[in-house]
């Protein structure tokens, strides 16, 4: 029988066989309570009492597993019922306790992402570190769990992956004889160039830039590659994992020569994993990731960066305190943070300004305009500095997410969004005292975040198990089921009338965005030439562009580099439309309920509402007690079908998104093609020529009209994804709960004792949601009576 696909992320499809697998075991008690060490007693109270909650939960549905097995384990034939029944026991047992929140640190080069987390998990040098140069070299993820070691997976390309970088670094690095001397020079200057180089003689030796790919595919590469493509690392210490780490995500000196058989691979890295043991300061279930600025010239590498970003519940803007002001880095990285909100799963968003003990106390006390104060000390400069700067840029960013969010977004309403850290004074506690780094702020930050998906998802899954068990007591109550039959036919025609306003309702959401996706065509039609001309302009002229223009080319309209900002004149091109739809956008998929009916999820959740009730009233009507095994059931059942839906949805919202610069890019593939053919003589302005010429005839074309007709598509097979899986779904469930006649209500085990212990942990969880506030309010009660620590050290 079809499964719902609804069940998707959290039940995966199931053949008959599996459904006499053994679930899998349970967590050691010891192992739960040490992961919660580093909390304060009362996170550490609640979170303990939800993982009770949870833990007995799952022996429930586990033991109720086990008994229908055996109750239908000889049987020839399995009611589709019994089937279903089972798979989403075993569904719901394996489904995992917790999905990992991911924190992007997301930065320029040298902003100190790496100290920080080094910071955050106090181990002063694990990630390297340095202050003159750029150390990580790719994406890094820190996590903590069960393991007794410290522990590290090195992700490689694949041997597919590297041959289509190899034959674009070797494409960018061809030329003719026929180059004049200005040309030679620019080549010679080249950022792209230089990289290429240096890849190429790091992975294979000296005079490898001058070898033709071909000739590169037949070298043996310097550093033995495992067949796996992934090498694991283990140490019995911090220090002992770092030493043997770092050879392979320190970005390695250009003018280095020689090294370890280590350095020889490591342009081939694209994903270093770091798990720690049971760290008291990261708790097992956040992942943080060092997430490099501007991606990646490989493309897999490049897919790869998005990605991460986009899958970072909470993302970080870190930039350093000397570049806080009006760098074009720091705008780029805030402005790709927001489209991460747009695009991807990011809810909280902040500005976590580094090295903030960094100050010239002279130079500060004549710039100095505010306050009457005197200051006395460096100490004080540098908290007056602070505190300046956060009141500051909290307005700045606030005011730039109110542009692009919708106003009832989460990321508005959080008090702090500015953060001001040094990692070096955590450590060293010569100007400012622990809490003033605010690194210990950060770290509340985290265990926060945990608490409260914990606590959603704990309440969401005994929810849905209670409804499981409801449905598995009244498989074995036959007699009770013989003396109240359903009459579903009513409640069919409901649900397909439900069903056609559902759409009706989507079809106004999505028309939202007709009118401001129209206005954003015309401005991208208007300013296109204007776009493109600032992208191929440098104030250098062609001086060490060439190379870059040709990378660009060759990545199809984007290039990104370890050391220059990212180039992506799809983006770039498309951007006028952004601004215009960004608002809008945000409003379809807020989860808020605006009056003008432009959000998608209130929508669904309304449907939900009308056929719980429509339930309810039925079986008023057929005579269904108040407390009814069948309306409980039905309405569990709804919940979780389309509660499955959010899910579906956001994955589906950074295609949609994404649709008008993939068209673009899409478009101008040819003309990116044409133009990284281009060599010789004048190459430079034959490319950016070649180009214009292109982007021109494409526009004349109607580039941007079919960009708008893909969103708009990618919106219609949005809505019917949402409206097939509602329909499917729901006609199974209604099937399944009115079919005795399939042998629905095979006698089977006796599960009243289960279902008895369900109902005690459902009613549990307002007692454990109660128990939590009363000790954060008497936690904060005490905090403010209690006398101020201690002072800040002498300087």
């Amino acid at each position: 029988m079809p499964f719902p696909e609804a069940y998707g992320a959290s039940h995966p499809s199931l053949l008959d066989d599996d459904i006499f697998k053994e679930p899998m075991r349970k967590r050691r008690r010891s192992d739960r309570d040490q992961r919660f060490r580093g909390f304060p007693s009362v996170e550490q109270s609640a979170l303990k009492e939800y993982e009770k909650l949870e833990s007995r939960t799952r022996r429930v549905l586990s033991n109720t597993y086990q008994k229908l097995i055996q109750s239908v384990f000889l049987d020839d034939s399995i009611p589709n019922s019994v089937k279903y029944l089972i798979n989403r026991l075993l569904a719901l047992i394996e489904k995992p306790s917790l999905d990992p929140i991911y924190i992007g640190l997301f930065g320029s080069t040298g902003a100190g992402k790496s100290s920080l987390i080094n910071a955050i998990i106090q181990q002063a040098m694990f990630l390297p570190v340095s202050g003159e140069s750029i150390c990580t070299s790719c994406i890094v993820q820190v996590s903590s769990g069960c393991c007794e070691q410290y522990e590290a997976k090195i992700h490689l390309l694949s041997d597919q992956e590297w041959k289509e970088e190899l034959k674009n670094l070797t494409t960018l690095l061809h030329r003719t004889g026929e180059l004049g001397g200005e040309e030679e020079d620019a080549w010679d200057r080249g950022d792209a160039v230089e990289e290429a180089v240096w890849k190429l003689q790091m992975f294979y030796g000296n005079g490898a830039e001058g070898k033709s790919y071909e000739e590169l595919l037949r070298a043996k590469p310097r550093g033995k590659i495992p067949t796996s493509r992934v090498i694991s690392l283990k140490a019995e210490e911090a220090e002992e994992l770092s030493v043997k780490l770092d050879p392979y995500i320190r970005t390695q000196r250009r003018d280095w020569d020689g090294g370890s058989a280590e350095t020889h691979i490591w342009p081939l890295i694209k994903l270093v994993e770091v798990t720690l043991p049971k760290s008291e300061l990261i708790p097992e279930g956040v992942v943080l990731v060092d997430i490099p600025g501007t991606g990646d010239f490989n493309s897999k590498r490049d897919e790869m960066w998005k990605k991460t970003i986009d899958k970072c519940s909470v993302i970080w803007v870190i930039s350093d305190i000397e570049r806080i002001s009006g760098g074009r880095a720091h705008e780029d990285l805030l402005n790709e943070s927001m489209k991460a909100c747009q695009r991807g799963f990011c809810r909280d968003l902040a500005l976590v300004v580094t090295k903030t003990d960094k100050l010239h106390l002279p130079e500060y006390l004549r710039e100095r305009k505010v306050g009457n104060q005197a200051i006395q000390s460096q100490r004080e400069a540098v908290l007056e500095r602070n505190e300046m700067i956060k009141l500051q840029r909290n307005k700045i960013l606030k005011d730039k997410l109110k542009r692009k969010l919708p106003a009832d977004s989460r990321v508005l309403e959080a008090s702090e969004l500015v953060y001001t850290v040094s990692a070096q004074e955590y450590w060293q506690r010569a100007l400012l005292t622990e809490e003033e780094t605010e690194i210990p702020k950060l770290r509340e930050y985290i265990r926060r975040s945990l608490l409260d998906k914990k606590k959603r998802m704990v309440t969401k899954y005994i929810t849905e198990a209670f409804g499981l068990l409801l449905l598995t007591d009244s498989f074995s109550c036959t007699d009770h089921l013989q003396n109240e039959h359903l009459h579903m036919s009513g409640l069919r025609r409901f649900v397909e009338e439900k069903i056609q306003l559902l759409e009706k309702a989507i079809d106004q959401c999505f028309a939202h965005i007709a009118r401001p996706l129209q206005e954003g065509i015309w401005n991208a039609r208007s300013s296109y030439r204007r776009i493109l001309g600032a992208c191929l302009v440098r104030s250098r002229g062609n001086q060490g562009f060439h190379q870059t223009l040709k990378a660009v080319c060759l990545k199809n309209g984007i290039y990104a580099s370890r050391t220059l900002a990212r180039i992506d004149l799809n983006e770039a091109l498309t951007q006028p439309i952004y601004e215009q739809i960004d608002p809008v956008f945000g409003c379809i998929f807020r989860s808020g309920k605006p009056a003008d009916g432009s959000a998608l999820i209130p929508h669904i959740d309304a449907f939900k509402l009308s056929l719980q009730e429509k339930m309810t009233e039925i079986g008023i009507r057929n005579g269904w007690k108040y407390d009814s095994y069948k309306k409980s059931f039905l309405i569990q059942e709804i919940s979780a079908i389309l509660g499955g839906l959010e899910g579906h949805i956001l994955r589906k919202k950074r295609k949609i998104y994404e649709s008008l610069t993939t068209s673009v890019q899409n478009d101008l593939k040819p003309c990116y093609e044409e133009a990284a053919q281009i060599t010789g003589k004048k190459a430079c302005e034959r490319m950016k020529d070649a180009l214009r010429r292109g982007v021109d005839r494409q526009v004349a074309e109607g580039m941007f009209e079919r960009a708008q007709e893909r969103m708009q598509h990618q919106f219609q097979q949005l809505k019917n994804g949402i409206t097939e899986k509602v329909k499917g779904s729901i006609a199974t469930m209604l099937t399944l709960a009115s079919s005795p006649g399939d042998g629905l209500y095979k006698e089977l085990a006796d599960v009243k004792s289960e279902y008895k212990e369900m109902e005690k942990l459902h009613r549990s969880l307002r007692e454990v949601a109660e128990n939590a506030v009363l000790r954060r309010g008497m936690q904060d009660f005490l905090l403010r009576v209690s006398p101020s620590k201690a002072g800040p050290p002498k300087t």
